[in-house]
Parts: structure tokens; sequence; C-alpha cells
């Protein structure tokens, strides 16, 4: 029997200070509900965890991003719909102009009414804002840009191809006939009232204008550069982006800008001029409908993907608090136990006092 070194003691109070630790770790998991709380919990856990929770909160932003971009191609697309309207209201104009039972005072009346639309459509077009960015006046259409000042890049679509610079010759003939070359053979090559309208078989479209009192040729170096529009960030890399083409939404690119019906003869040619920018209205309102479909499918996918990256963050990090429990009471017993047998060891060397007595 021995009273310097309490061996028993000792035994007892190691195991019941890792009881006590593990006791107090089981508490801390059922108090914040995570199975790791510290690195020291689950090392590798730790890392794997963080970088899958970085991802999450940048697919919830993600998913934000895009929310907002329907917003802004709903906003565009109301303004557009303001204008076909108005558009279709100038074609009855034209064809009510194009009538015979019209005076000049009639048709200078419609005439009237025609330029105040035009300048309603200039001002929708021009006002049109998403948290202060405009989005019909040319500012999220894709930029190139030309070496003379004389011709100038209006609009051109994403399926143009803009992989070389075109080097153009703009002449006109003795009989005031305009003609462009520098284009493929397989482009089809329009120039009416001082713009020039370039397309292909594959649904490409460039326009841009030129100085109509400028000294014939003009020669033009022009440089599509692919780039503009507004970026959508729909990812949480770099490089995960959708581009959203919006372009100028102007009486040049819509080619009623010289539309004049003040008789009959220039009241039918207007029909003509409306059926195109008609069309093109029509063209950018379907463009916008195809990026809106395209953004909901982009959501539903961010939505997946959080989910089942939410669920394997949850594996790895969140306690079962079922098992958790148990253990929690296991430890509870044991550290009760514990606390028993140390007092118990600490009573054996007192027991040395019955040998002197």
């Amino acid at each position: 029997m021995k009273i310097n070194s309490n061996i028993q003691a000792m035994i007892t109070n190691n195991v019941l200070a890792r009881n006590e630790s593990a006791l107090s770790a089981s508490s801390e998991k059922l108090s914040s509900g995570y199975r790791i709380n510290s690195a020291k919990d689950n090392p590798a856990g730790m890392a794997i965890t963080n970088r899958m929770n970085s991802q999450i909160l940048s697919l919830n932003k993600a998913t934000q991003n895009s929310k907002n971009a329907k917003n802004v191609i709903a906003t565009a697309e109301g303004a557009l719909s303001e204008i076909q309207e108005m558009i279709q209201r100038m074609s009855e104009l034209a064809v009510k102009a194009s009538n015979g039972t019209n005076t000049t005072a009639d048709r200078d009346a419609i005439q009237k009414e025609v330029e105040a639309l035009k300048k309603e459509i200039q001002r929708v077009a021009g006002e049109t804002e998403y948290n202060t960015q405009s989005l019909l006046n040319g500012e999220k259409g894709l930029r190139g840009y030309t070496d003379n000042p004389a011709v100038e890049i209006t609009l051109y679509n994403t399926s143009f191809p803009t992989n070389n610079p075109y080097d153009i010759t703009i002449d006109k003939d003795a009989d005031g006939k305009v003609t462009v070359t520098g284009f493929p053979a397989n482009m089809d090559v329009k120039a009416e009232d001082g713009v020039v309208t370039v397309t292909d078989k594959m649904g490409g479209e460039l326009k841009f204008s030129y100085d109509e009192t400028a000294a014939m040729p003009i020669t033009a170096n022009l440089n599509l550069l692919g780039t503009g529009g507004m970026h959508i960030q729909v990812g949480s890399a770099q490089g995960q982006e959708i581009q959203i083409v919006i372009p100028e939404i102007s009486l040049e690119n819509m080619g009623i800008n010289e539309m004049d019906m003040s008789t009959e003869e220039s009241a039918q040619k207007a029909m003509e001029q409306l059926k195109g920018a008609l069309s093109f209205v029509s063209s950018v309102r379907s463009q916008l409908g195809a990026y809106e479909n395209r953004l909901e499918s982009t959501i539903s996918n961010l939505d997946v993907s959080t989910e089942n990256l939410t669920e394997s963050y949850s594996t790895i990090k969140d306690v079962d608090m079922a098992e958790e429990m148990v253990e929690y009471t296991k430890m509870q017993v044991l550290v009760q136990a514990g606390t028993s047998m140390l007092t118990q060891a600490n009573e054996q060397p007192q027991q040395a006092l019955q040998l002197l007595q």
C-alpha cells in the first residue's frame, strides 16, 4: 500500500479528462449542429466543406444575377412592345395616306402624327433604363469601329462573322445607284438612304451608315470586335457568363428615319419601310425572348446544382443529432462514473492510517 503515488487515481484522472474532453466536444456539436466545428475535428473535411460553402454562396449569387438579368430583359422587352405598337399605328396611317381620297391637308395631318410617333420612339429608346444603364440606345450592342469617320457601324448580331476586318468601298454610278464591295459573295448587300445592310445565309446581319454628302468612292476598314453587350455571371468560376446583346433601337436601324407620307407615292414607300421596321423590332424581341428562356434554364440548373452541393456539404459538415445524442449520453455516464471512481481512488491512501492505529 503506497501513499506517495496513487496510481489508481492517476489512471482514473486521465480517463476522466479524456471523457470530459469528449463530452465537451459532443456538447459543442449538439449546440452548433455541426459535425466539424474546428480544423482539429476533421482537417480534410474542413477544407472540403470550406470550398463547398464558397461555391454554394457563389451559386446563390449567380442565381440572383440571372434573375436580375431576366428583369433587364423584361424592361427592354416592355419598351419594345410600346415601340412596336407605335410602328403598327404608323402602318395604319401609311395605309390611310395611300388612299386616293385624301387631300393634301389630310396627308399633312397624317405626317404630323407620324413625326410625333417617331419622336416618341426616339424618346422611349433613349430613356429606357435599368439601374441607370440605358438598354436601347446601343450601349448594350456589339462594338465595332471604322477608320473612316464618314462610315459608322450601327449594329450587327452575334451570327455575323467577326473573324476578319472588312475593307469596303462605297461608290455611286452615273445613275445614282450605290454599290458596296468588300464582302464575300455569299452575303447580300443592300444600300438605301445612307444605310448599308449586309446579311448572310446563317442569319448574320450588319448595318452601317455612310455620309451621303462625302466624296465618292468612300473606302473604310470595318473591324467587328465581337465584344460588348451585357455580361451576366451565371456560375462560380471565371468565364461562366451569358452575353446579352441588345442592338440600338433607332429610326435609322429601323429604316424609317426618312419616312414621308405627304404624297400617295411616298405613303406607298412608307408601307414597305414600316414592314421592315416591324420585322426589325420583332427580331429583337424574339432574341430577347430567347435570352429569357435561356436564363430560366440557367436558373433551374443553378438551383439543382446548389441543392446537390448543399446535400454533399451537409453530409460532411452537419451532425446527426440522434447519433450524437447517443454519444453525448454515453460520455455523460462515463464522466459521472469516472468522477465516482476518482473519489474512491483518492480514499485508498487514507486506509494506510488504519495500519498506524
